[in-house]
């Protein structure tokens, strides 16, 4: 994989945030989504590379862009697989609340999960913790365990955990261990990677949410030396089968790290499109634009932050080709 592909990459995340965050607090999800998929994928036409989205919008007959199994980039470069999600956290933007990103993920081929379009049950953590935490265990074990390898008490320890009927008594037993918790209205991506910031404030994340988003954020872990570890909970036949179809007969198979991505290289990216713990959203100054993004490799452990303004003149298409 070309280490160039890593700055290459921020661009695509800028473009769907630059597109989508015209929709904040616009009450229209829909169209945020859609301004954010045309964006990411015209941009993603310019890379060098020859990609392959395994984790998209949806198969070929429900998505018009972005669909599993559609090609990217110029036909130059790596052979990759490609996982996206243009706008994590669609609700979030039509109300205008806190952590939307534009985020994408790539591995060589054959070392991405094709994760089906289902509910996994996640837990995630930072460095300090890798290998302190099991899925199976009960919940006051896992946080007992983190506070000992943080320093911390139990006390001390924010989880990220979505604001779900089905949490409830997951939520029920955090608060009885004492610890604290930060509800979330959606988008669990950007609560898996904030585990591994000390200055998010998010110590671990909990719960059930998308299994494609799950390997979205096993990559961005895998470059900044976490571990998230996930479930598959098949709701029916029809997904039951699909799990089957990917090799996993037994069901309550724990996905550990390698499960999810493979091998020792992968690049995450993500740019804000509203305020979050990690990255700011996007401003727009009238002819003019700001974001901020976060890209990382996990070959070499860069990880970036990169700060960028934009001229609405020069590239009002969000690409220069």
């Amino acid at each position: 994989m070309e280490r160039s592909l890593s700055m290459e990459l921020v661009r695509v995340t800028e473009a769907a945030a630059l597109a989508s965050g015209r929709w904040m607090g616009r009450g229209n999800k829909d169209e945020a989504d859609r301004a954010a998929t045309e964006a990411m994928r015209d941009v993603f036409d310019t890379i060098p590379m020859k990609g392959t989205v395994v984790i998209g919008e949806g198969e070929m007959d429900e998505a018009p862009m972005l669909y599993i199994g559609e090609k990217l980039g110029n036909g130059y470069g790596s052979r990759v697989d490609v996982a996206v999600d243009p706008l994590e956290g669609t609700n979030i933007v039509a109300s205008g609340q806190w952590n939307a990103l534009a985020v994408l993920a790539i591995a060589d081929h054959g070392n991405l999960l094709h994760a089906p379009d289902m509910y996994m049950d996640k837990i995630a953590v930072g460095p300090e913790a890798v290998g302190k935490v099991d899925i199976d265990a009960p919940i006051l074990d896992n946080l007992k365990a983190v506070a000992q390898a943080k320093g911390k008490d139990i006390e001390d320890l924010v989880v990220s955990i979505l604001n779900r009927d089905r949490h409830e008594k997951m939520i029920h037993d955090i608060r009885q261990a004492g610890a604290r918790i930060k509800l979330l209205s959606d988008g669990d991506v950007a609560a898996a990677i904030n585990t591994a910031f000390g200055d998010t404030g998010v110590d671990i994340m909990l719960g059930s949410g998308g299994a494609p988003e799950g390997v979205i954020a096993a990559v961005g872990l895998k470059c900044l030396g976490g571990e998230l570890q996930g479930k598959l909970l098949p709701a029916n036949e029809t997904e039951l089968a699909r799990c089957k179809k990917m090799g996993i007969e037994d069901v309550n198979k724990v996905l550990h790290m390698d499960d999810l991505v493979s091998g020792d290289d992968c690049i995450f990216a993500a740019t804000g499109v509203t305020d979050g713990e990690l990255l700011k959203g996007v401003r727009y100054h009238g002819s003019s634009a700001t974001t901020q993004s976060l890209v990382m490799r996990a070959k070499s452990g860069t990880v970036r932050f990169v700060d960028g303004k934009h001229s609405m003149k020069k590239k009002p298409d969000l690409v220069i080709r």
